[in-house]
């Protein structure tokens, strides 16, 4: 499989990053799923509550209170906004419906304002800000310059709500070109895997969370 016929995202992107046997287990031949953990079903409930909050303006429930002053500000942003925003590129990174058959890359935007040719991205971080990953936001910014031809500029942010911590990244379309090729590397890595069949298991901490149980490094947790 050539790189241009890949169907990615960033998260599965990672997931081949943290272990490739496991990505193709789980995302490739679907003979496995992840649990949701309490955390990431927390982080779903956070997201939707701010979602709703920045898009109807509806209030946050209780024990969500304590962001309103972190996202209230993202609110008064000037300028047109799109949360949750759906992108899907073909491999010639031309739109297209986020479900389409020849989608190429797809993900989702936490929030996106576009003000002139000026644009601001947002991603909710519900975990640790000990070790941020701006990448998620690279990717983000690469397809909204390809989705608003106008913007030129794009500000962009991991918010992670639980420490009141905002992790800035800056993205203009002249860079467009050396910013995709950052993730070539990886990219061709997946396309070799697909076409020699190898997927290597790579042991972690992470193994007795892991849902292949077949794997010779599962662990019982």
């Amino acid at each position: 499989m050539e790189v241009s016929e890949l169907k990615w995202s960033y998260s599965g992107m990672k997931d081949y990053q943290n272990c490739p046997r496991q990505y193709h287990e789980v995302k490739v031949l679907k003979q496995y799923q992840k649990q949701p953990t309490k955390q990431m079903l927390y982080g779903t409930e956070v997201h939707a509550a701010l979602e709703n909050y920045v898009k109807d303006g509806a209030p946050l429930a209780k024990n969500y209170e304590r962001f309103e002053g972190m996202v209230s500000s993202l609110a008064e942003i000037e300028g047109e906004k799109f949360p949750e925003f759906e992108m899907a590129l073909t491999a010639d990174k031309e739109p297209c419906g986020f479900s389409a058959d020849n989608y190429w890359v797809r993900g989702i935007a936490d929030l996106l304002i576009v003000n002139g040719d000026t644009a601001f991205i947002v991603d909710y971080k519900t975990g640790s800000n000990k070790y941020p990953d701006p990448k998620q936001l690279q990717l983000m910014a690469l397809m909204a310059f390809e989705y608003f031809p106008e913007v030129n500029h794009i500000n962009a942010g991991l918010l992670f709500v639980m420490h009141n911590h905002f992790v800035t990244s800056e993205y203009k379309r002249e860079s467009k070109e050396k910013l995709w090729d950052e993730f070539m590397p990886t990219l061709k890595r997946m396309s070799t895997s697909f076409k020699n069949g190898v997927w290597q298991e790579k042991p972690t901490a992470l193994c007795g969370w892991c849902p292949v149980h077949t794997c010779d490094f599962y662990k019982v947790k």
